[in-house]
């Protein structure tokens, strides 16, 4: 019997018609305009509603090449339920209006031999978006290639633990069967955010916050994931999925196959002039075996 976690999202965050969706999804993909490639063996994208970040994901679900992936590993953080360590969907399936993603439970039984990983209840996973927002931008590209997923919930981890998370799946990044797809967003800048870091040196609020995003984008690039530590500590940073990101980093610093980040896409869902304002940012990278 399936166990199945509905695509609780749609119909809000994103439409619920197939074939209205499909027909989005495509639109921005051939937007993109990008080549796919077969280095390209993860992803960075953000996971809000599609009306505002949907454009700026194709830059990163553009250049997958789904000929050889048959599994595709979701890290996305918990924005409402509190854990201090991972966790495992207790699905069987993911539901997404224009196509099912099965899960992978033989990784996940291996996943949770560990002992490391706690168990999301049904209600947890299904309230959680961060991952949800990906899934249809995957069945999209992974259209006609049978693939299988493994969600994990990045709960708050101390700096030690996102370097345990990381060495534990690091062995998956050297199997190029295996896809990553890494949910964040970036800035949420405002009052209704508690977040109004602002330097006046970059002239208008938008340009200032670009500037702090791109600071921690060009600091993700490096790979360094005890850097980018530094740079959260210093400026807080309203990133939502530092830890997921922490995770890769760490992951593919302890892999033996040499990945790059490269930030191909960034956008503001309104520029910021006045105190009053508030924005979210969005950035989308592709990670890349560097040859």
């Amino acid at each position: 019997m399936d166990k199945i976690r509905r695509a609780s999202h749609a119909g809000s965050w994103y439409t619920d018609n197939p074939k209205k969706l499909a027909e989005e999804l495509d639109g921005w993909i051939r937007a993109a305009g990008l080549p796919k490639s077969s280095d390209v063996r993860g992803v960075i994208a953000p996971h809000a509603g599609y009306s505002y970040s949907g454009r700026a994901a194709a830059y990163a679900f553009g250049n997958i090449d789904p000929t050889n992936i048959s599994r595709v590993f979701l890290l996305g953080p918990s924005h409402h339920y509190y854990t201090p360590k991972c966790a495992l969907s207790t699905a069987t399936v993911y539901k997404t209006p224009i196509g099912d993603l099965p899960i992978d439970l033989e990784v996940i039984e291996e996943l949770k031999a560990t002992g490391k990983f706690e168990l999301m209840n049904p209600r947890v996973d299904e309230a959680e978006h961060s991952m949800e927002m990906h899934l249809p931008y995957l069945s999209k590209v992974f259209e006609g290639h049978p693939v299988k997923i493994v969600p994990i919930l990045v709960g708050a981890l101390s700096a030690e633990n996102e370097a345990m998370y990381g060495k534990l799946l690091a062995k998956y990044v050297d199997d190029p069967h295996n896809f990553f797809s890494v949910s964040s967003d970036f800035c949420h800048w405002g009052s209704r955010f508690n977040y109004m870091h602002y330097d006046k040196k970059y002239g208008a609020i938008h340009k200032s916050i670009e500037a702090l995003d791109k600071m921690g984008m060009d600091i993700i690039e490096t790979g360094d994931a005890d850097a980018f530590k530094q740079y959260l500590l210093e400026y807080d940073n309203t990133i939502c999925g530092r830890h997921p990101i922490s995770v890769f980093l760490h992951m593919l610093r302890n892999s033996s196959t040499k990945i790059k980040i490269k930030f191909l896409r960034y956008e503001q869902s309104s520029q910021c002039k006045t105190m009053r304002d508030s924005s979210v940012s969005y950035a989308s990278a592709a990670a890349k075996v560097d040859a």
